[in-house]
């Protein structure tokens, strides 16, 4: 890795743009393009604000050559009578962004990284009061794969949860599976309180299917779990023979919501 793409690299493991490191050395943002461009190179000067700042070695930054003691954790401890800041950023980087970024304390501590624990964090895993990524935890949190008070994704766990393709919480709304206390689906719903095309719980209203202590749809068909103890091992069959284009691993789903 040549001198430029170690300073893009440093940099984009900071989150900071060009204009805000030229800020930092004291030079144009165009001085900064021209170093990550390899256009030109910084002074002596320079380059010691740059390692100081990113907090690396001269012998990096020019060379590449890492320091041989092993690398410790920056650690910011910031002793205010509001509270206390821990942050630690790994200086190993993936895709720009530190391997493992912490960032806790009073405030808005962001943490961005491909490991993300903070405030408010954002990266492939994060875990944080608000976070975002592929895989999410927190009070708030949006992913591919969300848990949280309330969580927004693909798949979404919460006391609120909100998922594309499945939900499951307190209250969970989702376009294919949703269960919970209430659940809401455009497909399949099982619940205290169902409701969608096929719904099972305590109240279950499904414009295909309902089963439940109280059944309805407006549709198709509706049998309360009174009716489907009568029915007894037939109620299978009897279903399949009412609805012969529903798969039988959507029904026996339904009939195991009682179980």
């Amino acid at each position: 890795m040549e001198f430029q793409e170690r300073l893009y690299s440093l940099r984009k493991g900071r989150g900071i743009s060009q204009e805000e490191l030229a800020n930092v050395v004291g030079v144009s943002r165009q001085a900064v393009q021209k170093w990550e461009s390899g256009i030109s190179t910084p002074d002596i000067q320079n380059l010691s604000a740059l390692a100081d700042y990113f907090g690396v070695s001269l012998d990096y930054l020019v060379r590449g050559i890492e320091p041989q003691t092993e690398s410790q954790p920056t650690v910011v401890h910031n002793y205010y009578s509001w509270g206390y800041r821990y942050e630690f950023r790994s200086k190993t980087t993936l895709f720009g962004l530190p391997l493992v970024h912490i960032n806790l304390g009073p405030g808005f501590q962001r943490a961005k990284g491909v490991i993300a624990i903070g405030n408010f964090a954002s990266g492939v895993v994060a875990v944080g009061g608000l976070s975002a990524g592929l895989f999410s935890v927190g009070a708030g949190s949006l992913g591919l794969l969300a848990l949280g008070g309330t969580a927004v994704g693909g798949v979404a766990l919460g006391g609120l949860a909100l998922g594309l393709l499945a939900a499951v919480g307190g209250f969970a709304f989702s376009l294919g599976f949703a269960m919970g206390g209430g659940a809401v689906s455009r497909y399949i719903a099982l619940g205290g309180a169902a409701f969608g095309q096929y719904a099972a719980g305590g109240m279950a209203s499904g414009s295909v299917l309902a089963i439940g202590d109280s059944a309805r749809s407006t549709q198709g068909l509706a049998l309360t779990w009174a009716q489907v103890d009568v029915l007894g091992d037939g109620v299978l069959p009897y279903l399949q023979a009412q609805l012969p284009h529903t798969p039988q691993w959507l029904l026996r789903l339904l009939l195991a919501a009682n179980a």
